[in-house]
């Protein structure tokens, strides 16, 4: 009794490990999702004066006195005795100070959203999609790893993690857990839309800081780093936080559901009030799905699917959020 006891102490400090960092990163990956959501409808160049500052609509320059420049037509020089700017050698106009103005233009290739974090970097650090990634696997990597040698120290029963018991298992199970992510999917674009509707505040700002722009981002992503975020948050919101208390200690497996599930929803507060809104129902019937088959298995192939049907099929196939919309 002491050793579960134990392992549900350290379960509560990686959760809270989790928690904490969460909602640290969480004002970094805001601004930087609040960048690519404002700047993705809006392909143009951006033209800037010797300052700095963007012209008012993204292709004049204004010059000193305040008087706003004609359009850059690469011919066009300035009269004697006027107030606008000259035309460098190359047709572009500069400023008062002989500085021709910044052209802050997409690179090739290059998405609008990853173009914003691009462009934050001219003010600042920023957290660049990258960064993202390997931030996400080696913190989930490192919570998951204290927390499997945690099951291995105190000896925890692999069947309270949903490991090797349940009702079902093997190829079962791995059937049970797509049929479950495809109903799981559908119920978040459900979820999704009905928050659109409503005009509340769901960020998917995050998903498209995150998804990649080739196939070897792909691959990453849909081979790496969807599958530990689904192993590890999974074997610490359902198995650890739901499966092992209500083994070792006789509570209900439903009240435990339903603090994992604020928890998880609390854990991606980034998505804003509704997307935690939204996350917290998923958690909860992942963690119903966990209690009911006794798997892990099925959950964590449930949660993959989620994930990676969304990146699919809103960032890869470019389809509206939610699909039929």
């Amino acid at each position: 009794m002491t050793e579960w006891a134990a392992f549900v102490g350290l379960t509560c400090a990686v959760l809270s490990g989790f928690l904490l960092l969460a909602r640290l990163s969480q004002g970094a990956v805001g601004d930087a999702a609040a960048q690519s959501r404002d700047g993705s409808a809006d392909e143009r160049p951006v033209i800037t004066d010797h300052s700095g500052v963007p012209a008012e609509d993204g292709s004049i320059a204004s010059t000193d006195d305040g008087s706003v420049a004609p359009p850059d037509d690469g011919a066009a020089a300035s009269t004697e005795g006027s107030d606008a700017t000259p035309a460098s050698a190359d047709g572009r106009r500069a400023d008062g100070y002989g500085h021709e103005p910044r052209v802050d233009a997409p690179q090739h290739g290059e998405r609008p959203a990853h173009r914003q974090l691009r462009e934050m970097g001219q003010e600042g650090p920023a957290m660049t999609p990258g960064l993202l990634l390997v931030n996400v696997v080696l913190t989930q990597g490192l919570f998951g790893t204290v927390l499997a040698a945690g099951a291995w120290y105190f000896r925890v029963p692999p069947s309270a993690l949903g490991i090797g018991g349940g009702t079902v298992t093997g190829v079962s199970a791995l059937a049970v857990g797509v049929g479950f992510g495809l109903v799981l999917w559908v119920g978040n674009e459900l979820a999704s839309g009905i928050a659109d509707a409503a005009g509340a505040d769901y960020d998917e700002g995050l998903r498209r800081l995150l998804a990649p722009e080739g196939v070897r981002g792909w691959a990453l992503l849909l081979g790496v780093t969807l599958p530990l975020i689904a192993l590890i948050e999974e074997f610490l919101f359902r198995a650890a936080a739901v499966g092992v208390p209500a083994a070792g200690f006789e509570t209900s497996p439903w009240a435990l559901a339903v603090v994992s599930s604020v928890a998880f929803a609390l854990g991606h507060g980034a998505q804003g009030r509704a997307g935690i809104a939204v996350t917290g129902a998923l958690g909860f019937a992942l963690a119903g799905g966990f209690v009911l088959t006794g798997s892990l298995l099925v959950v964590v192939v449930a949660h993959y699917l989620v994930n990676a049907l969304e990146f699919l099929a809103h960032e890869w196939a470019g389809l509206p959020d939610p699909v039929w919309s």
